[in-house]
């Protein structure tokens, strides 16, 4: 019930900023224009990912880098990686005690 009461008030929203005139249904080309960002599960996902791909050498772990996280959520978004959502990812690596290099 909670979700559609949300779901209620962001549909008021979007009418109330649409211009006059124009059909009140069709949100689709404004829902398209919204960035996509990295649900918890997706985050969880992508670092594993790259903890699963990290390199091993014999002087030891090769750090994750910036590019290889933006690549990753790149691959699950469909477009370009928030800056919100590396630092998200890399958080999470750090945390479990993986390299990150800028």
């Amino acid at each position: 019930m909670a979700v559609a009461g949300f779901l209620n008030r962001i549909a008021r929203w979007f009418r109330a900023g649409y211009a006059h005139g124009v059909p009140k249904t069709g949100y689709e080309p404004l829902l398209a224009l919204l960035e996509r960002r990295l649900t918890w599960k997706e985050v969880k996902e992508v670092t594993r990912e790259l903890i699963h791909g990290a390199q091993v050498t014999p002087a030891g772990i090769e750090p994750i880098t910036r590019v290889d996280a933006a690549v990753a959520i790149a691959g699950r978004t469909n477009g370009l990686p928030a800056e919100e959502d590396i630092e998200r990812v890399r958080a999470r690596l750090e945390g479990k005690g993986w390299p990150f290099a800028e």
